[in-house]
C-alpha cells in the first residue's frame, strides 16, 4: 500500500520546512505557516534571512547549525535558540525556538537539501524562568521547565564552544609555520594546517591516514623512524635545516629544507598518544646561503689563479682577504697585510697620496684607481697599478670592495726609456720639424691666397665695371654741360651706378657677417603675407607661389628688411632654376633641433627654431655644385645674369642671425632651401613705417663730424640745400671740442670710424652727458666694432648707411628732430602728417632700433652662476649662453665639484642636470641649498619634472632641449617652482 509522503507531513502537528543549499526556501507544511504566520508566497524562493532577518547570537547559532549539516552531512540539533520574528503587522517578537536540522542526500551523497523541523517553545521559555524567579522547587509539574533551562545552558555553552573553535581553526590554519598533529602508533594524521600541506603537496589527502601511508617518501628518508623514536621514549626531537625531498604530483621530487619539533603528546596518565609537529620552511634561505657559498668559492678560485693580485675591503676600507699572490710577493702573512696594516708594504714615498686617494673612494662611492710602489720579499719595490670597485646590496649600500693590483714595474721601464730617447732625440726632431714647418708655411699660404685671390678678383671685376658706368656717365654729363644741353639721363646712371655699388657693399657685408642687423620680434606668417605681392611680381604669371603656414607659429628674432631681401633672392633663383614656369611652395613651422642633431651638423646650437622653406621644381643641382654654393662669386648661372653673391649673403645674414642653412637637392628633381630662425619669446610689434611723402627740409643747426674732406664737403653742402645750419668738424677731437663749447646745435651727425683721440662712439656719449636729448645719427659705410656687436646694432643706435641719398638724409633727420620740435611746440603743434613725416612719435634719440631685449637681460649683471653638467658640449654651450648675458659662471662636470665650487664661494644660482656621474643632481642640489639657503635651483633635464624637487623651495624645472631665451627666462625670474620648456 503506497504513503502519500506530502499527506503526512501536511497533516503533521510540528513544523517542518526545506532549504536548498543557498538557504532558500524550497517547501514548508502547513504547521509552519502557522506558527510562522507566513503564507506560502512569502516564502517559496526566498532566502531565508531575507524573510527572518536576525543579527548576533541568533543568526550566528542557526548558521552554524546550517554549516555544520552541509560540512559532516549529519544530523545537527539546536535544543535551544532565541530568533526573533516579525509578525503579519510587522511588530517584532522574541520567540524560542527547538530545532532539528535533518540532511538531504543527492545520488552522489552530497547534502543537496536541508529539512529543518522546529517546535515554538516560547510560552513553556517563559514559564520555566518564571519559576525559576518564584523560586519553586523542582517536582514533576517542573521538570520540564527545568529540563528546558538546561538545554538554554547547554545552546549557550555550545554555542561559546563553535565560536572558539572556528577561531582556533582560523588561526591554526592560517598560521606562517608547518603545524600537524599525529595520534596512536601509526601517526595517522589528526590536523595538518595550510602551510603544512604547502609544503608537502596539497594534492595529498591527509587526515585520517598513518604517515607511512599518506607520505611513503618519508620512511626511506628516515622521518618515520624519528617519529616512532619520539612515540616509544616521550621525548621531543629538534632539527635544524634538514634537507627532505617530497614528491609532487606529475612532476619530479621538489628539495626543501625545514627547521622543525617533533613535540610528543601525552594523556592524564603521561602515556604518549601522539605527537605534535611544528616548524618553518627554511629552503630560500638555505638556497641562499648555498648560493652564496658557491659564488664566493668561484671567486676564491678565480682569484687565486689570477696572475695579478686579488684582494677584498670591507665598507670601511679595511682589507679583510688578500690572495695567495699578494702574501707571496710580499713575503708576509695575513696578520701583517689585512686589517690598516696594508700600508706598511707601500713604499713609503706613496703613503699619504694613496690613502687620500682611497679615503675618498670611500667617502664617494666611486671606483678606486692609483699608482704605487709595493715592497717584495727580495727587499725591492715594484710598481703597482691599483684599481678597486665597489659591491652594492638590492638597497645600494656598499658591502664589500673588489680590488687588484698589477705589476706595471716594466712599463715604468719603458717609459723611463722612452723619455731618455725623446730627449736625446728632441734637437733633431727640432731640426727636422723646423724644416718641415717651413714648407708647410709656405703652403699654407699658397692655400690662403687662393680663395682670397677669387675673392679679389670677383670684388675688382664687378667695382671697375660699376666705375665704369659712372666714369662714363660723369664725363659725358661734363661734355653735355660744356656744350649747354645737360640732361638728368647721365647722372641717374652715375646714381644707378653708386646705388648698385651700395648693394654690392652689403652682399659683402653680409657675406662676412658684417653687416649693422636691427633684429626684432618678427611674425613670418604676417610677413609672407604683405611680400606676397612683390613675390608674385618677381617671379612672373608662368610661376605658381604655393605658401602653407603651420598652425600656432612661433615668431623669430630677426632683421625683417634683410629676411625680405634673402626670401626675394631665393625665389628668383628657383625661378631661374624653373626657367619661368613651374611650381614654388613656400613652407613656414615650428622646429626644434636637440643637442644630438647639432653636434652632427656644423656650427649649430641645439633649440627651438622657425623653418622656412623654399622648394622648387628646377633643374636641381648635383653634390658638387651645393658643396661651393655658399662661396662668394660662385654662381650657375650664365655670364653676366648673376654676381655669384647672392647666396652668400643669405648664408651669412642667417648665420650672423644665430640660424642655419640647409640645402636638399639632386639633379633632375628640384631643390630645397631650408632656413633655421631662432625663435623669440618677445612679442611682435608694429613698426613705424618710414616717410614716403614730399622731401622736407629744416632750420635746426647739425654738427657735422666726418674726417673724409670730400665726404664732409659734400654732406655740409646737401645739409644746407635742405635749409639746415651746419657746423663742421672734420675728427672727434674737433668735434669734442665743439660739443664741450657753448656753441648751440640740434643734432650730432656722425662719422663711425675716424682718426683721434677718442672715437665717434665715445664722443657721441659724452655729448648726450652734456646735452641731454640730444639726437645722434651715425653715417658709415662699415662700422667695424665701434657700434655693431654680435651682428647687431649696439641699443640706442641709429644708422644712416652710405652711401646715402639727399632724400634719405633729409627724412632720417626729420625722424630725430620733429618729435623734439613737437615736444617745445606743445599740444596745439601742427600734427606732423602735414608734413608728410611719419605719425607716430619717434623714440628718444638713443632708444633701442630694434625691440629692446627680454626684460630677463636687465637683471644679468653679477649674478653668480654654478653649472653643473656631465656632459662637455651641453655645459660649454649653457656657459657660453649665461657669459653672453652678463653673469659671472663657474662650471662643474660632477656633483663633488659643484658643491666644492659654492662652498668655495656664494652663488645665486644652481643650474643643474639629474643624472650624474657621481650622484643624484636632485641630492646635489638639496646639500648645495643646505650650504647656501638662499641658493636658487634650476634643474636642466630631459625630464618634464623632477620627483622631490618641489621640496626644495623655489627649484625650477628645464626641459631639454631648449634655447637661450628659456635658460635665461628660467635662471633671471624670481619665484615660486615650475617646469619650463
Amino acid at each position: 500500500m503506497g504513503v502519500d509522503i506530502s499527506a503526512v507531513f501536511e497533516s503533521a502537528s510540528t513544523a517542518y520546512m526545506l532549504l536548498d543549499r543557498e538557504l532558500r526556501y524550497i517547501w514548508a507544511n502547513r504547521a509552519y505557516y502557522a506558527v510562522t504566520g507566513r503564507s506560502p508566497e512569502d516564502l517559496i524562493g526566498r532566502l531565508y534571512s531575507d524573510v527572518f532577518p536576525a543579527e548576533g547570537e541568533a543568526d550566528a547559532m542557526l548558521r552554524g547549525s546550517f554549516d555544520r549539516v552541509f560540512a559532516s552531512a549529519e544530523l545537527d540539533h539546536l535544543p535551544l535558540i532565541p530568533y526573533p520574528i516579525a509578525d503579519a503587522q510587522g511588530r517584532v517578537e522574541h520567540r524560542y525556538w527547538s530545532a532539528t536540522h535533518t540532511p538531504i542526500l543527492d545520488a552522489s551523497g552530497e547534502v543537496e537539501f536541508l529539512l529543518q523541523n522546529t517546535h515554538d517553545v516560547t510560552a513553556l521559555y517563559n514559564e520555566a524562568h518564571a519559576a525559576k524567579e518564584d523560586g519553586f522547587a523542582a517536582d514533576a509539574g517542573t521538570r520540564g521547565t527545568d529540563l528546558l533551562l538546561r538545554a538554554e545552558i547547554v545552546a549557550q555553552e555550545n554555542f561559546e564552544l563553535g565560536l572558539a573553535t572556528r577561531f582556533f581553526e582560523t588561526v591554526f590554519d592560517q598560521a606562517p609555520s608547518i603545524i600537524a598533529i599525529h595520534s596512536e602508533p601509526d601517526h595517522v594524521y589528526r590536523l595538518a594546517n595550510r602551510e603544512y600541506r604547502r609544503i608537502v603537496g596539497m594534492h595529498r589527502d591527509l587526515i585520517g591516514q598513518p604517515a607511512a601511508m599518506a607520505m611513503p617518501e618519508m620512511r626511506e628518508q628516515g622521518f618515520i623512524d624519528l617519529l616512532d623514536r619520539v612515540y616509544r621514549s616521550g621525548e621531543a626531537i629538534t632539527r635544524h635545516g634538514v634537507r627532505a625531498f617530497v614528491e609532487r604530483e606529475n612532476a619530479p621530487p621538489s628539495e626543501v629544507f625545514v627547521d622543525f619539533v617533533y613535540q610528543p603528546l601525552s594523556n592524564p596518565a603521561g602515556e604518549t598518544v601522539g605527537i605534535l609537529v611544528q616548524g618553518h620552511d627554511v629552503t630560500a634561505q638555505k638556497r641562499a646561503e648555498r648560493e652564496l657559498r658557491e659564488t664566493e668559492e668561484r671567486f676564491r678560485l678565480m682569484a687565486q689563479n689570477m696572475p695579478s693580485h686579488v684582494w677584498t675591503a670591507l665598507p670601511d676600507g679595511r682589507l679583510d682577504w688578500a690572495s695567495d699572490r699578494v702574501y707571496e710577493f710580499t713575503g708576509r702573512g695575513p696578520d701583517e697585510i689585512l686589517g690598516d696594516r696594508w700600508a706598511e708594504v707601500i713604499h713609503p714615498d706613496d703613503v699619504d697620496r694613496v690613502a687620500s686617494i682611497w679615503q675618498a673612494s670611500l667617502a664617494s662611492g666611486m671606483p678606486y684607481e692609483t699608482e704605487f710602489r709595493l715592497h717584495a720579499a727580495d727587499g725591492r719595490y715594484r710598481w703597482f697599478l691599483v684599481r678597486a670597485v665597489p659591491v652594492r646590496d638590492a638597497e645600494d649600500r656598499i658591502t664589500r670592495w673588489i680590488g687588484t693590483n698589477t705589476d706595471i714595474e716594466d712599463r715604468k721601464i719603458t717609459e723611463a726609456a722612452l723619455a731618455d730617447l725623446n730627449a736625446t732625440l728632441e734637437q733633431r726632431v727640432a731640426q727636422r720639424n723646423q724644416t718641415l714647418e717651413q714648407v708647410n708655411a709656405t703652403l699654407r699660404q699658397s692655400q690662403k691666397m687662393e680663395p682670397s685671390a677669387t675673392l679679389q678678383g670677383g670684388i675688382a671685376h664687378d667695382f671697375n665695371n660699376l666705375l665704369q658706368a659712372i666714369t662714363g656717365s660723369l664725363q659725358l654729363a661734363q661734355r653735355e654741360l660744356s656744350q649747354g644741353r645737360l640732361t638728368p639721363t647721365r647722372l641717374d646712371q652715375a646714381m644707378g651706378a653708386v646705388e648698385r655699388g651700395a648693394t654690392l657693399s652689403a652682399q659683402l657685408l653680409a657675406f662676412g657677417r658684417r653687416q649693422p642687423l636691427e633684429p626684432r620680434a618678427v611674425d613670418l606668417g604676417r610677413m609672407l603675407r604683405e611680400i606676397g605681392p612683390i613675390l608674385h611680381s618677381a617671379v612672373g604669371e608662368g610661376v605658381r607661389i604655393e605658401t602653407v603656414t603651420a598652425r600656432g607659429l612661433w615668431n623669430t628674432l630677426v632683421d625683417i628688411t634683410n629676411l625680405e631681401n634673402a626670401l626675394i633672392n631665393l625665389v628668383v633663383n628657383a625661378r631661374d632654376a624653373m626657367e619661368g614656369r613651374g611650381r614654388l611652395r613656400i613652407e613656414l613651422d615650428n622646429c626644434e633641433i636637440d643637442t644630438e642633431t647639432a653636434r652632427a651638423l656644423t656650427d649649430v646650437v641645439p633649440g627651438e627654431y622657425v623653418r622656412l622653406a623654399i622648394t622648387d621644381e628646377g633643374s636641381g643641382m648635383g653634390p658638387e655644385v651645393i658643396e661651393k654654393i655658399f662661396e662668394p662669386f660662385f654662381t650657375t648661372k650664365p655670364e653676366g645674369r648673376g654676381t655669384g653673391l647672392g647666396m652668400a649673403m643669405v648664408y651669412g645674414f642667417v648665420k650672423q642671425s644665430g640660424g642655419h642653412v640647409a640645402i636638399e637637392s639632386a639633379p633632375g628633381v628640384g631643390t630645397t632651401v631650408r632656413l633655421y630662425l631662432p625663435r623669440s619669446l618677445r612679442t611682435e610689434k608694429p613698426v613705424p613705417p618710414r616717410a614716403s611723402g614730399p622731401v622736407t627740409g629744416g632750420t635746426e643747426t647739425v654738427l657735422l663730424v666726418e674726417d673724409d674732406t670730400d665726404v664732409r664737403r659734400v654732406g655740409a653742402e646737401m645739409l644746407r640745400d635742405l635749409g639746415y645750419e651746419v657746423i663742421e668738424a672734420e675728427d672727434a677731437d674737433a668735434g669734442l671740442e665743439m660739443i664741450e663749447s657753448d656753441r648751440r646745435f640740434d643734432l650730432l651727425l656722425t662719422d663711425v670710424v675716424m682718426p683721434g683721440r677718442i672715437s665717434s662712439r665715445a664722443m657721441a656719449s659724452r655729448a648726450q652727458d652734456l646735452r641731454p636729448g640730444l639726437p645722434v645719427l651715425f653715417a658709415s659705410g662699415y662700422s667695424r666694432d665701434a657700434i655693431v656687436h654680435d651682428g647687431r646694432l649696439d641699443e640706442g643706435i641709429q644708422l644712416l648707411p652710405k652711401p646715402y641719398r639727399r632724400e634719405t638724409l633729409a627724412r632720417r633727420l626729420r625722424e630725430l628732430l620733429d618729435p623734439l620740435s613737437l615736444a617745445k611746440a606743445g599740444p596745439d603743434a601742427a600734427e606732423p602728417a602735414r608734413t608728410g613725416l611719419v605719425t607716430d612719435p619717434a623714440p628718444s634719440p638713443m632708444a633701442p632700433a630694434s625691440d629692446p631685449p627680454s626684460p630677463e637681460l636687465d637683471k644679468t649683471a653679477g649674478l653668480r652662476i654654478v653649472v653643473c653638467e656631465d656632459d662637455t658640449f651641453i655645459r660649454l654651450d649653457l656657459v657660453e649662453m649665461l657669459l653672453a648675458a652678463g653673469a659671472e659662471v663657474r662650471e662643474a662636470a660632477t656633483g663633488a665639484q659643484a658643491l666644492a665650487l659654492i662652498e668655495e664661494a656664494p652663488a645665486d644660482r644652481l643650474v643643474i642636470d639629474v643624472g650624474l656621474p657621481d650622484r643624484s643632481g636632485l641630492d646635489v642640489a638639496r646639500d648645495a641649498v643646505a650650504l647656501r639657503p638662499d641658493l636658487q635651483v634650476i634643474f636642466a633635464t630631459g625630464r618634464e619634472r623632477v620627483p622631490g624637487s618641489e621640496a626644495i623651495p623655489g627649484a625650477r624645472v628645464l626641459t631639454k632641449p631648449f634655447g637661450q631665451e628659456a635658460l635665461l627666462q628660467a635662471v633671471f625670474r624670481n619665484g615660486g617652482g615650475t617646469t619650463l620648456s
